[in-house]
Formats: structure tokens, sequence, C-alpha cells
């Protein structure tokens, strides 16, 4: 039985081909997709464990990729990793506001992606794995579910932004820095930047409405959770 399933959308053939002799030697299955129109509906198919998606595609670019895949049920808690040949900041930022969890430049090294994927995947199998539903006011936050709630409105998070949430709320009234967040919340198997943090968390609150008054700064400190 494979450890996940992986989809990887991406236009070059022999780009698909070296990341699925790579994973499946980790004992991964891996699925593959040569345009965002048939890897969205891929997705929503297959349900893959996580998805590998390039900036560059013919057609719908991958940012228009990552919104569609944040804004179907079947698809929006699944981890993203952008895999592309942008390696600008703003390029980073950007597709980290629109809903990825982990980027990654071309050219890039095999075994590095494959320990991004493996990161993701633990992560996200350790926070589904908690059971207690969470409940401040009108905030509700079920990890069982991977759902969160403002009052009786649902709230549709990334994969990185929940669990940037569960932590604080797990321990509300304690500052934690964005490297504490980091180790705590994502995890340094991974390359995860200070910003990259401070992009997640002004999405999270954006997203929260008027719940995301309880996620606070800090200021000169980091983040945490008020009741």
């Amino acid at each position: 039985m494979p450890k996940g399933v992986v989809l990887v959308i991406d236009d070059e053939a022999d780009l698909i081909e070296l990341v699925r002799y790579n994973l499946e030697k980790e004992g991964y299955r891996v699925l593959g997709a040569a345009d965002g129109e048939s890897g969205c509906a891929r997705a929503v198919d297959e349900k893959p464990d996580a998805i590998v998606v390039d900036l560059m595609l013919p057609g719908m670019d991958g940012l228009e990729v990552c919104r569609m895949l944040r804004a179907s049920n079947a698809t929006s808690g699944t981890p993203i990793l952008i895999l592309t040949a942008k390696a600008s900041e703003s390029d980073r930022v950007v597709g980290l506001e629109i809903g990825a969890d982990d980027y990654l430049t071309k050219p890039f090294s095999p075994r590095e992606l494959a320990a991004r994927i493996r990161a993701l995947l633990r992560r996200s199998a350790g926070y589904t794995r908690q059971p207690a539903t969470l409940r401040f006011g009108n905030l509700t936050i079920d990890p069982a579910g991977h759902s969160v709630h403002c009052g009786n409105r649902a709230v549709e998070l990334t994969a990185t932004e929940f669990r940037l949430l569960r932590f604080l709320a797990a321990h509300p009234g304690f500052v934690y820095s964005r490297a504490a967040l980091i180790d705590g919340a994502l995890g340094r198997d991974v390359t995860v930047l200070d910003r990259t943090v401070d992009v997640h968390i002004m999405s999270l609150r954006r997203k929260l409405g008027r719940c995301g008054a309880c996620v606070e700064t800090v200021r000169g400190f980091g983040y945490k959770f008020r009741e």
C-alpha cells in the first residue's frame, strides 16, 4: 500500500517522470496532469494526499489552479507545493497568499522534493489525528474534521493556515515568535521564512473576518491567541 498519493501538475512530461521515479522509490503513488484544467479535475476525482503545481502552465496558470483547488470542498485542505522556475520573493509571497503550503524552485533536488512532500503529509496527518474540538466564543475549530466556523459561517483555510490557527488556539495567551511557530506548527524540516509566517497570518485573519481578532500581533515578539 502506498504511503500516499501525489498529483503533479506540470506541462513538462520529463519533469513529471523525474518526480514519479523519485517519489515512487519512496513508496508514493504519483499521478500526472499536463495542464491546469485537467489537473484540477483529476484532483477532485482522485483526491490526492498532496499536490505539486507548476506556476507556468499553458492556459490556466498555476496561481489560478491553486485558487480553484482551495475553492473546492474536495481539495480545500490538501497540501499544495508550488514547483517553479520563478524564484523572486514576490512570486513566493503571491503563491503562499493564494493558498500554497510550500514553495520549491527549479532546478531542484529530487531528494529535497521528496523530503518536503514527506513533511507536508506527516504534518497534515498529525493534525487530523487530534480529536478535541476547540471553542472560543463564535469561533469553533475541529481538528478531526479539519473545519473552522465563525458563528454559522464555515471558514475555508489552507492546510498551513489551519495548522497555525490550531497551534495558537491550543495555547491561548502564550506569545510565540515566528521561529517558534515554524518549529511548533509548521516544522523545521521544510524551508519556511519568517516573512512566510506573516503572510499566512494575514491571510488567516482576513478569512476569519470578525473572528480574526483572536489572533493578535505582539509587536516585537510574534503572535498569540486571545480568547
